[in-house]
């Protein structure tokens, strides 16, 4: 989960370029990405339209790269639980769990950067969702690595089961359908590398 908490007594002593990306990740998180302009950031940021254009040629380019960050969370994520539980894939897998169902209460308004995004950029070719593609796949393939070396008979197939609930775990949180969802997640997941 990327983090929510907002700095806005650091906004003067951020770099521009920080100040900027701080801003729209603000506003993408609470607004959506469509519905908030480069005017809206700049305000947000306590700079200028000019100022953003020096340090991002467009807002695609912008909201791409703070996706960027996100995704690298998330990758730092799976670096944790790896240096954590080093030679246990159960536990890394676990871990991974945690992680999610720990973040559930903070994406309850607004839900998954990822999952929002993909919804308000429904071009294929859009560098925020090849971002958002190249991420997935990356994690796809780390947690494929992880239930192999765990032993689990079919990877891929224990690996997309896991993907389904931790995602649905996000949707299912920020709709309010699911009660309880973080439990509810850990015990699906450690049915999942119990019953393989």
């Amino acid at each position: 989960m990327a983090s929510t908490v907002r700095r806005p007594s650091r906004v003067a002593k951020l770099p521009p370029r920080e100040r900027i990306l701080d801003a729209a990740e603000e506003l993408f998180q609470s607004e959506g990405i469509r519905r908030v302009g480069v005017q809206a950031i700049a305000e947000k940021a306590e700079t200028t339209k000019m100022a953003i254009y020096r340090h991002f040629d467009t807002k695609d380019a912008l909201v791409a790269e703070w996706l960027r960050i996100v995704a690298a969370d998330y990758q730092a994520a799976f670096d944790r639980v790896e240096a954590e539980h080093s030679g246990r894939p159960r536990e890394q897998i676990l871990g991974l769990a945690r992680f999610i169902a720990d973040g559930l209460p903070d994406i309850s308004h607004r839900g998954c950067p990822f999952i929002n995004s993909l919804a308000e950029l429904p071009e294929r070719s859009h560098p925020a969702r090849q971002v958002i593609e190249q991420h997935k796949a990356l994690q796809t393939r780390r947690l494929v690595g992880m239930c192999a070396e765990a032993g689990l008979s079919d990877p891929e197939q224990v690996a997309a089961e896991i993907t389904f609930v931790l995602e649905g775990a996000q949707v299912s949180t920020q709709n309010g359908s699911i009660d309880r969802a973080g439990e509810r997640l850990m015990r699906m997941v450690e049915r999942l590398l119990v019953r393989r």
